[in-house]
């Protein structure tokens, strides 16, 4: 950890140092996609609402609203005197261009969907309407904005603490266009701003002195290193170099217990490991052969023996526990015995065709990472066993993702964090159309149930509807679930304030260095 000595009153000056895995493809909230951006924009912008230390929504820009009775009208109040770091106010006009740029088709968001329950604004990101003044979001005066829905949504103040929903400034994004968030440029509304951008380095934030709640901010400012190599991240943590690490190899959880009692932090959270497939491309347009990769993983094995730190083996694409669902559905086949299961796999392959003579052979793709390295060779391992042949190929974070966006891949490692609490978030990225649908699956009448789902207003029929959607896609093999997230970190006993939470956000704003 950097310490300044230098006093300001009686406040000891603290840089927190934090392991942020990849590196920062930007910092325009509605350009980013990964944790580690959101844990970087998530501390130099602010929502109409944001999280607390439990990750749960609180106000944020907004100090109160108000929601009309039917749920659809959702009227915010913003705070007194809140300002851009640049001294300029943050009006509802800031929101109301921010949505716009959003939903505009040239802003190319990946992430526009998760604000599709506003009024309009899949017709406007979609083209189909081409006025976004006909976007559900109007600024009544510069404190008042009314934000409209297409129905109601039990999920969307939580949706608003996402980043897609964070405002840009209107006055310096319209003079600088995309240079805007170049670290001479940028100009934020959180608690902190960043002061420096070395990609493929770090970025380095400090205190925005004109945030409203900058008096009470414990940290200084935070460093956030790019590192994908956690054996490094972790040697250098034992050198005192790292507060924070975000990620570590999953070998050394029994060592750091040992060793770093209290230090290494394993908790449930919402999110899923899984394998996309590409459902566009011979032979894994074939959804018997994706069912027989998917059959033959044995996932039981991941958590507790390849990982070592005891995630559990998932059988649903929805993790247990969402807000608003009763227990996911389920693949037929979970409880067969392993044995029995790849022999149903080796059958569905043959009858696609596949013996030993002609194996079938893949390309499985993951993120540079020990662990997705570890399961990647224990999976290919399985695979093998039903005649499979594999090969490996790994990339770093960004050029993986960028390529599984543009469709690049037959079998390839990904994972998703619930953006809010609510098993629409995860059936979504099933959906035609939708960016992060990285193996193009499509099925018409799983679209159609999601649609029905969200026009619903009563959370049971709601619910059942989500659950046929997700039975559908667990029968097809769209993807491979296969294991529920667990979050892990390691903190120096010396940052306060952090709290396990089932979202594994953990803002800058609430944590403190007590030496």
């Amino acid at each position: 950890m950097t310490l300044g000595c230098m006093m300001t009153g009686s406040v000891f000056a603290a840089t927190l140092n934090v392991h942020n895995g990849g590196d920062a493809s930007s910092l325009d909230p509605q350009k980013v996609s990964g944790d580690w951006e959101n844990r970087i924009v998530g501390d130099i912008f602010e929502g109409l609402t944001t999280e607390d230390a439990n990750a749960e929504p609180i106000p944020g820009q907004a100090e109160s609203w108000e929601i009309s009775d039917d749920g659809l009208v959702y009227t915010f109040k913003l705070r007194d005197g809140i300002q851009w770091s640049d001294g300029e106010p943050v009006t509802a006009e800031d929101f109301v261009y921010s949505f716009q740029r959003l939903m505009n088709p040239e802003t190319a968001a990946n992430y526009a969907y998760l604000q599709y329950p506003i009024k309009n604004s899949e017709k406007i990101n979609s083209g189909e309407i081409t006025d976004f003044d006909e976007l559900g979001v109007k600024a009544i005066d510069d404190k008042t904005l009314e934000i409209t829905l297409e129905q109601p949504t039990p999920y969307f103040l939580g949706a608003l603490t996402h980043y897609t929903a964070y405002p840009v400034p209107k006055h310096v994004v319209e003079e600088k266009a995309g240079d805007w968030v170049q670290i001479e440029n940028i100009v934020t509304n959180g608690p902190y701003k960043p002061v420096e951008w070395v990609p493929g380095s770090h970025v380095l934030t400090e205190i925005n002195d004109k945030y409203y709640d900058a008096d009470k901010l414990a940290i200084d400012g935070v460093k956030f290193f790019t590192l994908e190599d956690e054996s490094a991240a972790l040697k250098r943590y034992r050198a005192g170099e790292f507060d924070i690490l975000t990620e570590f190899p999953t070998d050394q959880f029994e060592w750091m217990q040992e060793n770093l009692p209290g230090q290494a932090r394993v908790a449930p959270f919402a999110g899923l490991y899984y394998y996309a497939i590409n459902n566009t491309k011979e032979p894994f347009d074939n959804a018997d052969v994706r069912k027989a990769l998917s059959m033959s993983i044995v996932r039981e094995a991941i958590g507790p023996q390849i990982l070592g730190t005891g995630e559990i083996a998932a059988y649903s694409w929805v993790p247990p526990g969402m807000a608003n669902y009763a227990e996911p559905a389920t693949v037929d086949w979970k409880d067969l015995p392993q044995e029995e299961k790849n022999a149903e796999a080796k059958k569905l392959l043959e009858g696609a065709g596949y013996s030993t003579d002609n194996p079938l052979k893949l390309q499985l793709r993951y993120n540079t990472n020990e662990n997705h390295k570890r399961i990647a060779v224990a999976i290919a391992s399985m695979w093998k066993a039903i005649g499979v042949e594999v090969e490996l190929f790994n990339t770093e974070t960004k050029v993986h993702y960028a390529e599984l966006q543009e469709g690049q891949l037959d079998v390839a490692r990904a994972g998703w964090l619930a953006d809010y609490n609510d098993a629409d978030n995860f059936l979504n990225l099933l959906k035609g159309g939708i960016d992060y649908n990285y193996g193009r699956y499509q099925n018409p009448e799983f679209d159609k149930l999601l649609t029905e789902a969200n026009a619903n207003t009563n959370p049971e029929e709601r619910a059942a509807l989500l659950k046929e959607a997700e039975q559908i896609a667990l029968d097809d093999s769209a993807a491979i679930p296969i294991y529920y997230y667990l979050s892990r970190n390691v903190v120096s006993p010396k940052v306060k304030g952090f709290v396990d939470n089932a979202f594994d956000i953990h803002r800058t704003r609430w944590l403190s260095i007590e030496e």
